[in-house]
């Protein structure tokens, strides 16, 4: 039996794995352990270590990492200090391959303490780009990685133009959309018992800090919130990730509340694609506007750099930091034409099967020599 090592640091992470835990729960040739780490650990971030616990996932191991302060070097000093703490997980866990999804420092301090100590190394989401420090930490995690999990052609195309080996890579999909095709949603009649303002179009706000940009952050959240104030409609507001920068926009937030701005720390994964299914628009810059809105055919007006050059579907509206141009980008947004020309659109991040593709690979996959010793192709 195969050991797999879940290590997350994030709530976004958590909707790439979950598919997958269920999925080994129930598979007599794979076993799991996870490490929790970072912003599941924090109260202030919505404790989302209990939506592991509400779903029966027993977590093994929960590393405190995390400095207050939310700044650049305040991100550097916690990632040291899971590294400290993720070597003596490994010796211990002693996992057949570590898994890791997304981009974060979390991931590449994990990715490199797995290389170093010889454990096949596993990266959902390999090979994307986006525009903020972690594209970067994206294609540092791809050079540590033995396996690659792409998501789309795009994605698996540039892994190979970086000097991955083609027998390394797989396009597999995107993990997080197969929930949507299970029906794991919460229905608008469930949503309405727990948030206020879902009467008639309401519109999801989600807008992390650029860590490049973490001293414009107060700004930039202020901006798009002046700007949905003339739209006069609901907005349901996620707070942000853990980042350099995210106190400001706490802090912005707080600042500029209004009567129909409606405010979480954090929801459950399946209240999140709910609020998607049935909203009006996505805005912000989350990657969710890429991956998971196209599922719902929901219009997305993506804000700024931090997804700058990321694989995206015709419900992607960009923009800047413009409150005339947020509302612009708005108002077509909700507007019928362009609803109705993404009647039919396929997601192309993938169709909402790849969960089952990951555990086949996972399974079967060959952990030897050939595996652990890396060549560039260039």
């Amino acid at each position: 039996m195969r050991k797999i090592l879940f290590i997350t640091g994030s709530r976004g992470e958590y909707g790439y794995i979950r598919p997958l835990l269920n999925l080994i729960q129930n598979d007599a040739d794979l076993d799991y352990q996870i490490v929790a780490t970072n912003m599941h650990l924090l109260p202030e971030f919505g404790d989302t270590i209990s939506q592991f616990e509400k779903d029966g996932f027993q977590v093994d191991y929960r590393p405190l990492m995390t400095l207050g302060g939310f700044t650049p070097q305040s991100m550097v000093k916690s990632l040291s200090l899971l590294g400290l703490s993720i070597v003596d997980i490994l010796d211990h866990c002693k996992p057949d391959i570590i898994l890791l999804a997304g981009d974060r420092g979390e991931q590449l301090i994990a990715s490199i303490a797995g290389s170093h100590m010889n454990i096949p190394v596993a990266h959902i989401q390999a090979g994307e780009l986006s525009g903020n420090i972690d594209g970067l930490s994206r294609h540092a995690i791809a050079r540590f990685s033995h396996i690659h999990f792409a998501s789309n052609e795009d994605a698996r195309n540039r892994l190979l133009r970086s000097g991955e080996q083609e027998f390394r890579i797989f396009n597999v999909g995107a993990p997080q959309l197969d929930e949507f095709i299970t029906g794991k949603i919460s229905s608008k009649k469930e949503l309405a018992k727990k948030y206020r303002g879902l009467e008639g179009e309401y519109i999801v706000l989600v807008q992390h800090s650029v860590t490049e940009q973490f001293t414009e952050a107060y700004e930039q959240i202020s901006v798009t919130l002046r700007a949905l104030k003339q739209i006069k409609k609901n907005i349901i507001a996620i707070a942000p990730n853990s980042d350099a920068g995210s106190g400001f926009v706490n802090k912005a937030i707080n600042d500029n509340i209004f009567d129909f701005l409606h405010v979480h720390r954090n929801v459950p994964r399946e209240d999140y694609a709910g609020l998607m299914k049935y909203a009006g628009c996505m805005v912000g810059n989350s990657s969710s506007g890429l991956l998971e809105a196209p599922s719902f055919q929901l219009p997305t007006v993506n804000i700024g750099r931090r997804q700058a050059g990321r694989f995206q579907g015709e419900n992607v509206i960009n923009c800047g930091h413009d409150i005339d141009e947020i509302v612009s980008s708005i108002f077509r947004a909700l507007s019928p034409k362009f609803k109705k020309n993404l009647i039919g659109m396929k997601n192309p991040y993938g169709d909402g099967k790849s969960s089952q593709r990951i555990i086949n690979i996972l399974k079967n996959i060959p952990l030897n020599e050939e595996l652990l010793t890396k060549k560039m192709t260039y």
